[in-house]
């Protein structure tokens, strides 16, 4: 096994699901603390610290000479649940390919940065190279909102998995709440009841048809079209009763150019619509979570380093990842990470020989911009 498989391998065999997601899920501490001794182990000027309580990152730098520009490496710790799944942390090595939760999503990745800012140290650069090991990725990304409000950089490579090709798009995503509302009664005096989930079948239906109709006319280059779905619904109190209360949960994703407020005001209209001439329908719509599309540049420099180093295609994802938080700090971004499959998935791998070929691009990419 290679160095790089070997520890992306021990990154693995570190449960660190993201409580926020699974309950129960051991966060990101014990992982933390690996990647942190590992990073001052090999150099690196290495802090520990929580973006949120019991939540940590790491950011460990290769400081250079003075005077030159610095480049971010971003991963994160955290990973999702393990459910379905047959030994997530025992790592197994087959034909190539490196198997275990997370191992795509992204400790492959993570230890990819961990070598190539390594390697940093050696290089006596100008500038630095920075890894930012952050936490909270997959919920609500405090780990890189608390990177971005005390670290800066000239540019950043999100390392998620990319097939080896160059991102310069992902979609964001605005979590919608419709809650109805209805009258309670007994199942036997329906004239007295309200029936909540009955009337939230037309917003439903409003919902499909939205979908529908943002998926006929793609109009990004490389992400296509926004969606939406209904994610989560509950209501009712019990079987006999008439309900007096149904929430659904919507997730609307959104393309470079579309917003939160237009993604809250299509819901508004479905809303509306299911309520026309229904003196009994009565609704509200809530946007508690937002993240911004993501897009850069062509022609920014940072693209053209990756490409010049990896001679790679440049493409979008369909996923959101902190590259947009990274963006709207300024920091040009751009994604670039390994082969593999499986995110969020009952199996999951990554491409060893891509992983190897990470290291390569991001140490070569340090050493043109830092230089």
């Amino acid at each position: 096994m290679s160095d790089v498989a070997e520890l992306a391998a021990r990154l693995v065999a570190v449960e660190s699901i993201n409580p926020d997601v699974v309950a129960g899920g051991s966060g990101e501490t014990d992982i933390a603390r690996f990647v942190a001794e590992w990073c001052d182990r090999a150099g690196l000027e290495t802090t520990l610290s929580d973006a949120a309580p019991g939540r940590p990152n790491v950011v460990a730098a290769a400081r250079g000479r003075g005077g030159g520009r610095t480049l971010m490496l971003n991963a994160h710790l955290d990973t999702v649940g393990v459910a379905g799944m047959t030994d997530p942390f025992t790592p197994r090595l087959d034909g190539g390919r490196f198997y275990g939760r997370g191992a795509y999503d992204m400790k492959g990745s993570l230890a990819a940065c961990m070598f190539a800012a390594a390697r940093a140290q050696r290089m006596a650069l100008t500038g630095d190279v920075v890894l930012t090991a952050v936490a909270d990725e997959e919920f609500a990304s405090v780990g890189t909102e608390a990177v971005v409000a005390h670290t800066t950089a000239d540019a950043a490579i999100v390392t998620e998995p990319t097939e080896l090709q160059v991102a310069v798009a992902h979609r964001g995503f605005v979590h919608l709440e419709v809650e109805v509302h209805g009258r309670a009664a007994h199942g036997s005096r329906p004239h007295l009841g309200i029936d909540a989930i009955a009337k939230m079948g037309r917003v439903l239906v409003g919902i499909e048809e939205l979908d529908r109709r943002l998926r006929a006319t793609p109009t990004h280059r490389y992400v296509g079209s926004g969606s939406a779905h209904a994610s989560l619904i509950e209501g009712g109190q019990e079987f006999s009763s008439y309900p007096a209360r149904c929430v659904l949960q919507v997730e609307r994703r959104t393309i470079p150019g579309e917003t939160a407020e237009l993604a809250e005001e299509e819901l508004r209209e479905i809303v509306a619509r299911a309520g026309d001439s229904d003196p009994d329908f009565s609704a509200e719509v809530r946007a508690p979570i937002s993240r911004e599309p993501f897009e850069v540049a062509e022609d920014a420099e940072i693209v053209q380093v990756v490409r010049r180093q990896a001679d790679p295609e440049i493409a979008g994802v369909s996923f959101w990842a902190d590259s947009a938080l990274l963006a709207a700090a300024g920091i040009p971004t751009v994604l670039f990470g390994p082969l593999g499959e499986g995110a969020h998935a009952e199996v999951e791998w990554v491409d060893v020989a891509s992983l190897e070929r990470c290291v390569e691009i991001y140490a070569a990419v340090a050493a043109e911009l830092c230089a």
